[in-house]
């Protein structure tokens, strides 16, 4: 039996440092939810930003459960065309995506985002916990300032996030001539660049 020692000491080892491995591979992870109009037009600026992990567009803000796009798109299920990012808080912090936030929408739009009007459309941020919400305000505020007018922007507390249908996830990789071809038709970036000049990203 003697024998057999060594080898079952080795694979006691190997677990540990694997164990060990493992949780110390394992990033950090932290989730945002914003609303930006069109979410299909949200997701590429956030894909960009190092540290965020995921993007997955949905719908939140709304009572019915698991809407379809179709049933959103009435108006009449309360929800908005969301956006969950994902993200490494280690890497990019919550202020850095506010900041990404803003520079992706038009902030006094009270109607809807660019050519798309309408409840379904408006921009808001949904917190999760009083730090986010403290950070969305001041966020906000400053933009105000900045630009001495009021922000129609809304601050909201997260509820159920859902998930859009396959087909609008990644929709700008898996459609690139669609999507710049409504993008375009949108006046979104001429929009952007209106507002926030160099500092609009897409």
């Amino acid at each position: 039996m003697a024998r057999y020692k060594p080898n079952l000491l080795a694979l006691l080892l190997v677990g540990v440092m694997t164990s060990f491995t493992t949780q110390a591979s394992a990033a950090p992870k932290a989730s945002a939810f914003f609303a930006g109009g069109c979410f299909w037009c949200m997701q590429p600026a956030f894909d960009k930003v190092h540290g965020v992990l995921e993007t997955v567009v949905g719908y939140t803000g709304g009572k019915t459960i698991a809407p379809t796009y179709e049933q959103v798109s009435t108006g009449t299920t309360g929800h908005f065309e969301a956006i969950k990012v994902v993200y490494d808080p280690e890497k990019v912090t919550y202020e850095g995506l506010l900041k990404i936030f803003w520079h992706n929408i038009d902030p006094f739009d009270d109607k809807g985002q660019f050519c798309d009007k309408g409840p379904t459309y408006l921009s808001a941020i949904f917190y999760t916990n009083l730090t986010e919400e403290k950070l969305a305000e001041a966020s906000k505020k400053k933009v105000e300032e900045s630009f001495k007018r009021p922000v129609a922007t809304l601050i909201i507390k997260a509820n159920q996030f859902w998930p859009a249908e396959t087909y609008h996830q990644n929709y700008y990789t898996k459609n690139p001539i669609r999507y710049k071809f409504y993008r375009y038709n949108c006046r979104r970036d001429a929009r952007l660049l209106d507002i926030w000049g160099p500092d609009s990203k897409h």
